[in-house]
């Protein structure tokens, strides 16, 4: 399958690695391919035939599949370079956090209560079928995650019943999750803030090395 990643920070760079080890062919879209951390991603990968760097607007064309890993602060503008038109039918995941640094210390929300990162992205994309997922988690464990209660669980939502099957069988599973869907796009108000408590967690203790787990009788 053909992934494309729209952003090329630690997030999208971790879950190309990943999607390139269960053998798919993978586009990270970034502003600047000369980046360094972009070039190391392309020169190290194992899978080198199958790895590729291009614009926003390329990388989104290449994708069955989308993966959307932005700061929230250039989200919209990142879907705007990447053309809305190349999403068109297409799954999108959307791992972003709407996130506000203005603030010294460990962020907050900027938007909540009435809505959500997911649901704003799946208007602006209103031809796609989003999928919330990854936002629950730092990029250092996204893929093949090692825990004492394995394996922690990925919650999900979207308004596609179809596409979060999808996204679950061929991406979160095999990156080594349990994958739980918790209902329609709305429900991306719950996964936010419950991404405030790793934040806020991470913040506390200086390390990424938590995952929740949906513990059951």
């Amino acid at each position: 399958m053909k992934i494309g990643i729209i952003g090329s920070g630690d997030v999208g760079l971790r879950l190309g690695s990943g999607c390139l080890d269960l053998g798919h062919h993978v586009m990270i879209g970034t502003r600047n391919s000369e980046k360094k951390e972009v070039q190391e991603w392309l020169q190290n990968s194992k899978h080198r035939e199958r790895a590729f760097i291009g614009t926003f607007a390329e990388s989104s064309a290449f994708g069955e599949i989308i993966i959307l890993s932005t700061l929230w602060s250039g989200t919209e503008n990142a879907i705007n370079l990447a053309l809305p038109s190349n999403f068109k039918d297409k799954i999108v995941i959307d791992t972003t956090n709407p996130l506000d640094f203005s603030n010294q210390g460990s962020p907050k929300l900027a938007v909540g209560f009435d809505t959500s990162a997911g649901e704003i992205i799946q208007s602006i994309l209103d031809n796609s079928l989003v999928v919330k997922a990854f936002n629950i988690i730092g990029n250092q464990h996204m893929v093949k995650p090692s825990f004492q209660c394995n394996p922690p669980t990925m919650f999900i939502c979207g308004n596609s019943e179809e596409a979060k099957k999808i996204v679950a069988e061929k991406i979160i599973t095999p990156l080594g999750w349990e994958s739980i869907d918790i209902g329609k796009m709305d429900k991306s108000r719950l996964l936010e803030p419950l991404a405030m408590i790793w934040i806020e967690y991470y913040f506390k203790t200086g390390k990424g090395d938590h995952a929740f787990k949906l513990l059951k009788k």
